[in-house]
């Protein structure tokens, strides 16, 4: 029998392979341009080590402490109702829509205020134009990527499970611990390699909280804009060149982690 055409399909198929093709030509441009000689040189200057040995170093701090807030955030949002929840998560996801630089322009305002900043200094803490302040930045811009995943991996799993737990007289703790933890491992994976791949590539909230200082607060996005700045292509290119792989990395791993749960 004689099946109509339907162009409704053709024509989203062509956009989709469309917008694909210019991807892959983009980021092709940006592995094809600089030689491998380039790359080799570039990897291996001293800016470059620093650059990354520091962004390596306050990804993987900020990546814990996202994961440390994430995980509860996302199971309270999920499981409890409470006054205010709905406000509650719209602020935490409130940066999600923010730029950059606004949310790095209030976190300024806050941490170098004269009344907070007076408390943190007091106790040794200063994120304002520091490398404690690249942490802060990237934990903040990362947060509310993890917890709406870790929420969305709660609200996947059955409750039920939780209450046969409870009704064989297990606490509330013992049962967060035993029965939900490791039935949400495969969202945990997920959400912590996406909360490093965004604190990895943290830009505009690091530049204003921590500066852009050369080799002292110098995370990889700062070393491609200050070269760029520079007119240092090789060396912008070879740091784009490395956040691409770190973000194919952790997207693969984030589609492989969604296929099984």
């Amino acid at each position: 029998m004689y099946r109509k055409v339907e162009p409704f399909k053709f024509i989203f198929i062509g956009m989709t392979i469309f917008i694909t093709a210019v991807l892959l030509l983009a980021i092709g441009s940006l592995i094809a341009v600089p030689t491998w000689e380039d790359i080799r040189q570039n990897i291996w200057s001293p800016e470059m080590r620093f650059s990354l040995k520091l962004s390596m170093i306050t990804g993987l701090v900020s990546t814990v402490m996202v994961m440390f807030f994430a995980i509860p955030i996302g199971y309270t949002l999920s499981r409890f109702n409470f006054w205010g929840k709905g406000f509650v998560k719209t602020i935490i996801d409130l940066p999600v829509a923010f730029p950059e630089l606004v949310l790095g322009l209030c976190l300024l305002l806050v941490f170098g205020s004269e009344f907070f900043g007076n408390i943190l200094n007091s106790m040794g803490l200063n994120f304002v134009f520091t490398k404690q302040g690249i942490v802060i930045a990237q934990f903040f811009t990362a947060l509310p990527y993890a917890g709406r995943i870790m929420k969305s991996t709660f609200d996947y799993i059955n409750p039920r499970m939780e209450f046969v737990s409870r009704s064989l007289g297990y606490s509330m703790f013992e049962t967060f611990f035993n029965v939900s933890l490791p039935l949400a491992r495969n969202g945990i994976l997920a959400s912590t390699v996406i909360a490093f791949a965004r604190c990895i590539g943290t830009f505009g909230t690091v530049l204003i909280l921590a500066g852009g200082s050369y080799m002292h607060t110098e995370v990889l996005p700062i070393t491609l804009y200050l070269n760029i700045s520079y007119g240092n292509m090789g060396m912008a290119l070879t740091s784009g060149i490395v956040l691409m792989i770190v973000s194919f990395a952790a997207i693969f791993v984030f589609e492989q982690t969604e296929v099984s749960l």
